[in-house]
């Protein structure tokens, strides 16, 4: 009798379901079902999508870091409403539950599988940003920005990007420099986007290409891409920069390398007047020591740099 009573009073005798394994068998298929349609289902229309290698590697990072963080979410969930529903109070039962001193075991494996997630995700990041970003460009990480540390195999098209309140020019040095407001990109062809500001601090993002730098006065800015469809593409400055930023976006377009090659030429001869009035291309430009530079972008229709560019809706143009 003594030994019954004991052996009743023992911490380590069942008296009750298994509530661990109850709630494991709950979260494994959905963890497992959440995993697959992530993956397999939404993943291949995730943002930024696969317009260009940096888009495509951004999406396939973020699917590997949502398939890592269902199972976590999923078992919270679960967790939680099975807490609801099992241990939730019921009327007439005010006792007090069972005193939890610890439990070595869980507390164990807790730090261990959060220990492994955290740390697949640094060797994960580090090798997307690093290696694996020298044949995707993946992003700043692999080396881009003001001195990047690596490029892209053969010639790149050179595009700079030259951002002023509140609008996009583009300068094409390897067509005589000249200067436009459209973007047109060869699909195939790596690219390299040349980014600066000539006023105060703004931000390149070309969001369907994945490609995204800060402009910056009297800084080169570079990124690198390869566009791999043909089509429109967004772009916008994700800085704020005065009264029009939300106004400050156009659009881009992809097409054949014929298609491109035709445009250039064309817009090059066409602009041949204005391109000489432009000061010699640079990585950068200070639009205090160029008196030229407003009078050549009037006469091209592009307004902006100490003039500013203001939207056709603005109520009060200067």
């Amino acid at each position: 009798m003594a030994a019954s009573s004991a052996e009743a009073a023992s911490p380590t005798a069942r008296t009750g379901p298994n509530h661990g394994l109850r709630i494991f068998l709950i979260w494994l298929p959905i963890a497992v079902i959440a995993d697959w349609l992530l993956y397999f289902v939404y993943g291949p229309h995730m943002p930024p999508g696969t317009m260009s290698t940096s888009a495509a590697s951004q999406q396939f990072d973020i699917k590997v870091m949502s398939v890592l963080a269902a199972p976590v979410f999923a078992f919270v969930v679960v967790y939680a409403g099975y807490a609801f529903i099992v241990w939730r109070h019921r009327e007439g039962d005010d006792t007090d539950g069972p005193p939890i001193y610890g439990h070595a075991r869980i507390q164990a494996t807790w730090i261990t599988i959060s220990a492994v997630i955290v740390l697949c995700l640094a060797a994960f990041g580090t090798y997307e940003l690093g290696a694996f970003g020298q044949s995707s460009l993946a992003g700043a990480g692999a080396g881009e920005g003001p001195s990047p540390i690596w490029k892209p195999n053969g010639t790149p098209l050179q595009i700079q990007v030259i951002a002023q309140q509140w609008r996009f020019t583009y300068r094409y040095p390897q067509y005589g420099g000249f200067e436009t407001t459209a973007l047109y990109l060869p699909v195939g062809q790596p690219i390299q986007f040349n980014v600066t500001s000539i006023d105060v601090i703004h931000d390149f993002w070309a969001y369907q290409l994945g490609v995204k730098a800060d402009a910056n006065p009297g800084v080169n800015n570079i990124a690198y891409t390869t566009v791999e469809h043909t089509g429109t593409f967004e772009v916008r400055c994700d800085e704020l920069c005065g009264l029009w930023h939300g106004a400050m976006f156009n659009q881009g377009n992809v097409v054949s390398v014929a298609a491109f090659q035709a445009w250039a030429h064309k817009t090059e001869i066409k602009l041949a007047s204005v391109t000489k009035m432009l000061p010699a291309y640079a990585t950068s430009y200070d639009p205090t020591t160029i008196a030229q530079l407003n009078k050549a972008m009037v006469k091209a229709g592009i307004a902006g740099a100490n003039g500013y560019y203001y939207p056709p809706q603005d109520p009060v143009q200067p």
